[in-house]
């Protein structure tokens, strides 16, 4: 749903960095699935395609927060 996102915060060695995956358009949604020790974050259409893709690995992963859309 337009307005979704997530938050992911990670090590970099030091300090630190926050990435967000946001949808952009209407139909679109943020999934997030884990396998292997890889975070993967897509924002993907109504049918399916994955638009845009983000992969971390999960130890260097130092917070994940979803946020859903308003519904107002």
């Amino acid at each position: 749903m337009k307005g979704d996102r997530v938050e992911i915060v990670i090590d970099a060695g030091g300090s630190p960095r926050t990435y967000e995956i946001i949808a952009t358009r209407a139909g679109r949604r943020v999934e997030v699935a884990t396998g292997r020790g890889v975070v993967e974050v897509s924002e993907v259409t109504r049918s399916g395609t994955a638009v845009r893709t983000a992969r971390f690995m999960s130890s260097r992963i130092l917070a994940l927060v979803e946020h859903p859309a308003d519904e107002s």
